[in-house]
């Protein structure tokens, strides 16, 4: 199986800072990266390289084998959909007028949403639990409520890689696992790839089947969930002892 991303030999700079240095991985179809690290690690940095949006210092992304900042940006975002830790919203707009920019990516220049891009977003916002807000304002929305609409509007995409920066920030914990759900439900369909930054250690744990641990001063590990989550490394990457129990999902890692 081909990768839909290979990162080879990544240099993420800040400055004159390094935050990530000569990471090389493939991320295929069906997988689910949980990309952990302590507050300005570079988390974030590095999402936007992957995504075409930052240069790195060295090395390439390839996107189906092409250098993601090569290709033209609607390309990429037929390919790729980003979600931001935070949203902006420069215009007022229903919730319906908001997530229908998802399908924007696939429309002409001149083109208008069809009946199918609406219903595609319908059921989107339904599972999100937004089927009754459509003529809302944005405006209106409660911060966890804005949250859902970013991520009704992002799976109305239909990208192949989804690159996440806290999906789950400001939801409480029934749309927390709701979301988590959805995404893994998404990429178990097998044409899906999902990268996410996370904080939770214990969700990251039961929904990511890969996980990208990023040190201060540059450090990368990178493998299979259950060969990397170790209470010796999770201690070193977050400066602080971790201890492990049984739990109903697998390990709980909480600190000591």
């Amino acid at each position: 199986m081909n990768p839909l991303l290979k990162i080879s030999h990544l240099d993420v700079v800040a400055g004159d800072k390094t935050l990530c240095r000569n990471l090389s991985i493939e991320v295929l179809p069906g997988q689910r990266w949980g990309i952990l690290g302590p507050n300005g690690v570079g988390k974030t940095t590095l999402l936007h390289t992957l995504a075409g949006l930052s240069t790195p210092g060295s090395g390439t992304v390839l996107l189906d084998g092409c250098a993601v900042t090569d290709l033209p940006r609607r390309q990429v975002a037929q390919r790729v959909g980003v979600l931001f830790q935070e949203q902006s919203d420069p215009f007022p707009a229903t919730v319906m007028e908001a997530a229908l920019i998802g399908r924007h990516p696939h429309l002409g220049r001149w083109q208008w949403e069809s009946g199918r891009d609406i219903q595609l977003v319908r059921e989107q916002l339904a599972l999100l639990g937004l089927e009754s807000f459509s003529g809302r304002q944005v405006s209106t929305l409660s911060g966890g409520e804005r949250q859902r609409l970013a991520i009704a509007t992002l799976l109305a995409q239909q990208a192949e890689l989804l690159l996440l920066d806290e999906p789950i920030n400001h939801l409480d914990v029934n749309h927390q696992i709701n979301v988590l759900e959805l995404l893994t439900g998404t990429s178990c369909q097998g044409r899906t790839a999902v990268m996410m930054v996370l904080h939770d250690i214990n969700l990251a744990a039961r929904y990511c089947d890969h996980l990208l641990l990023l040190f201060s001063g540059g450090e990368a590990v990178h493998g299979r969930a259950e060969e990397i989550l170790d209470q010796e490394v999770l201690g070193r990457l977050y400066q602080h002892p971790m201890m492990i129990l049984d739990g109903p999902h697998g390990p709980v890692y909480l600190p000591a």
